[in-house]
Parts: structure tokens; sequence; C-alpha cells
């Protein structure tokens, strides 16, 4: 998902998708300390990704308060 995606969404959405990619993200941390995984590379692209959303959910937060 791109910025631009992130944006789009409603913040509904959005809440939902980030609880679902954090559910994902430590599940996926989880098996990688019991077996190495194939591409260890998702684990940081995984991080991002909840970070741009929790951003976006900040961003919007703070343009209600104005």
């Amino acid at each position: 998902m791109k910025k631009e995606e992130i944006k789009e969404l409603g913040t509904k959405e959005l809440l939902e998708r980030l609880a679902v990619a954090q559910k994902e993200y430590v599940q996926l941390k989880i098996n990688h300390s019991i077996s190495p995984l194939d591409n260890p590379a998702k684990i940081t692209q995984d991080r991002r990704m909840i970070a741009r959303m929790k951003t976006e959910l900040r961003r919007r937060e703070l343009n209600e308060q104005k």
C-alpha cells in the first residue's frame, strides 16, 4: 500500500487495516524467531507500513483539533 492509498482511506477503515497489520507483524516476528524467514526484509517493510498508517491517523487527529 502506498502513501496515496493510505490517505484515500477513511479513518475507520484505516484503523481496521492498522489492527490487522499489527497482528500480522507480531505473528511474523514470532515465526522468524522460531525459524528464519525466506525474506526477513518483510519485517522491516511491515513495520514501516504500520508507522505510515499511524502517522496518517495522527495527522488527521491534529487537523480535527484546529
